[in-house]
């Protein structure tokens, strides 16, 4: 039977001093889009999981820093955060309600997919049934209008449904909950609070399910 492993899913918010050698001393480390919280954050990098729509996309292909930065060096995997199907059934509603995010649903996975197939990293896209079950799980939680969830939370969603098979332990820090006005962050906060208190998920330092090795 295989071990269960310690994830961290390390956002681009504040990283907590001292938490480095952590976060390090996880199993599996994923990071977000520019990995804002690499250095302060630790340096281990197993995924990057990119927004692949819109602009981060396009700024990020655009970029050989992006490119050629440590973390995206150094991870096994790029994931995709958005279903591009789903995407392409949200532009027309989305271009009657918000036309000010006429680009919001282009879609650059495929571009994406070539850069990590390139690198000789696997590249994978978070299915569509994620993002939708988030939206429900949001429901209780007061969201009130909103574009999208968080490309945080889908990733926390999409870990916990497989964590939990495995038996696998999973802690969060660099979440902050705050940001663009289209992520419904506030019922975020409250949904992952939820899944704090019914012992599915922690946040770093809170849980001391990782200790740094000795030394360290």
């Amino acid at each position: 039977m295989a071990r269960a492993q310690q994830i961290v899913i390390v956002g681009n918010g504040e990283i907590e001093p001292g938490l480095a050698p952590v976060i390090d001393a996880a199993d599996l480390v994923i990071r977000f889009n520019e990995c804002r919280s690499f250095g302060a954050g630790g340096t281990r990098t197993d995924v990057v999981a990119v927004c692949n729509t819109g602009r981060p996309p396009l700024m990020m292909l655009s970029s050989p820093e992006w490119r050629a930065s440590q973390p995206v060096n150094d991870c096994r995997e790029i994931w995709s955060v958005r279903d591009p199907e789903k995407f392409r059934e949200l532009r027309p509603a989305l271009m009657a309600t918000h036309p000010e995010l006429a680009d919001f649903c282009d879609d650059y996975t495929d571009a994406l997919a070539a850069f990590a197939n390139d690198a000789g990293k696997t590249h994978a896209v978070i299915d569509r049934s994620v993002h939708e079950a988030v939206d429900a799980a949001l429901v209780p939680f007061d969201p009130g209008d909103y574009v999208v969830p968080s490309s945080g939370m889908v990733v926390v969603a999409s870990i916990l449904a497989q964590a939990e098979e495995a038996g696998d332990a999973v802690a969060l820090t660099g979440f902050s909950h705050e940001g663009w006005d289209g992520h419904p962050f506030a019922a975020e906060r409250r949904l992952v609070d939820s899944y704090i208190a019914a012992g599915r998920l922690s946040r770093l330092p809170q849980t001391n399910f990782i200790s740094p090795p000795e030394g360290a």
